[in-house]
């Protein structure tokens, strides 16, 4: 890629994603392969106004080794300095960037249970830090790069510099940078955003049902005072910042305990370097009580078993089929532009801030309201071309949502 457009990338990610304050830490999550690009976030962010940049590099080559060598023991551990490291840096304000960029095949070879004890031990001893996130009192962005692993998974026809240099061209069309005024396509993109959310809040849906002609047949209902959301979220503050990008959802939350039927995934889903596809899960009053997988039923199981909160769902997001990255015909095998060609659901934890007035509430309040909680969070994909999702109001009023895998209004 030229120089040009990865400049304005990397200021796109700091003026618009993370939205970066004055004075403001920034901390990012980078793969090793990434850092010449990461050193661009880096002095995009300091000519901004940051008061410094720590950069936490990632080893993924390195972290096989480790789960394939290391004693079993270690894997149940989290070490005090990493726990502190991201709790100083949380209470004090900072902003988190994370670069996702992975071999989505990487640890196929690796026993899941021993990547799921990590998880779980990581998410248990960062729990203060995920909520904060994920209750938007820090500002947070996800974005991604390519690697070169990834690019020859999604374009195996190509050599490794055509695969590297065509992924590079599509995430920087699918977050806009291709345009005249990248910062400005995004506010118009938020306003079409918005305008999709203030439509489903003004109805206050009781109740979404999904049929397809792959297998899902799903009623989810939503809890009371709901609120969808999407484009921009924003701090207690009313900073604004964009946690995904590219990002073309809104989301809500279902009522835990009020999913019932079938979902069947539309595309692969990459967990922990492992690839999980063909599956689907059975749910009774939100619970998943069965699941398959034509492949990585173990890796699924794992993520399903993490807690009793991974049992239920998390999120609901609505994306049309005829998204930008959809229309792509690409598959990614990475979630943050998968999630955003397809419709999908979470499993796991729910974002409290899809609760009116949430941040007044205590997590007793929350879970009364039927917010679920978890150490995880992992969307998974089951929009098609023929989804067809229709909304019934508490005033028993049904509402075409999406008709032939797109908005019906």
């Amino acid at each position: 890629m030229n120089s040009h457009d990865l400049e304005k990338y990397a200021l796109l990610i700091v003026k618009t994603g993370l939205n970066l304050q004055p004075q403001q830490t920034l901390v990012i999550n980078a793969p090793l392969e990434g850092a010449p690009f990461t050193r661009l976030v880096a002095q995009a962010a300091y000519q901004a106004g940051a008061r410094d940049v720590v950069i936490n590099w990632r080893d993924e080559l390195f972290s096989k080794i480790r789960f394939l060598h290391a004693p079993e023991e270690i894997f149940e551990e989290f070490p005090d300095w990493q726990k502190e490291f991201y709790l100083s840096y949380v209470r004090q304000g900072a902003a988190f960037l994370s670069i996702s960029a992975s071999d989505p095949e990487l640890m196929q070879d690796v026993d899941p249970a021993r990547m799921m004890k990590a998880q779980k031990a990581g998410n248990t001893a960062l729990k203060e830090y995920r909520d904060r996130l994920m209750s938007n009192k820090n500002v947070w962005s996800v974005v991604s790069i390519p690697t070169s692993a990834w690019a020859r998974k999604v374009f195996p026809d190509l050599q490794e510099n055509e695969a590297m240099e065509k992924l590079w061209e599509t995430i920087i069309m699918t977050v806009r940078v291709n345009t005249a005024d990248p910062l400005k396509a995004w506010q118009e993109h938020q306003a079409n955003l918005k305008g999709r959310i203030h439509y489903l809040n003004a109805r206050a849906f009781k109740t979404l049902h999904y049929k397809n002609s792959i297998g899902t047949d799903l009623l989810i209902e939503l809890p009371e005072n709901h609120q969808w959301l999407g484009a921009s979220d924003s701090t207690p503050e009313g900073i604004e910042f964009f946690p995904n990008m590219p990002t073309e959802e809104v989301f809500t939350l279902p009522l835990r305990n009020g999913v019932n039927g079938k979902a069947v995934s539309s595309r692969p889903l990459n967990y922990n370097g492992n690839l999980i596809d063909q599956f689907s899960l059975t749910f009774k009053d939100g619970k998943i009580v069965d699941f398959s997988a034509e492949k990585g039923y173990e890796t699924l199981k794992n993520l399903i078993e993490t807690d009793e909160g991974s049992h239920f769902l998390g999120e609901v997001a609505l994306v049309p089929y005829d998204s930008p990255i959809s229309t792509s015909k690409i598959l990614f095998f990475n979630t943050l532009f998968d999630e955003n060609a397809s419709c999908h659901l979470a499993i796991g934890k729910a974002y409290p801030v899809c609760i009116k007035n949430s941040e007044a509430m205590s997590p007793e309040e929350l879970a009364k309201s039927g917010v679920n909680d978890s150490l995880t969070h992992v969307d998974f994909m089951i929009g098609t071309r023929d989804l067809e999702i229709s909304g019934e109001t508490a005033a028993g009023e049904k509402i075409p949502v999406f008709r032939n895998g797109n908005f019906a209004f």
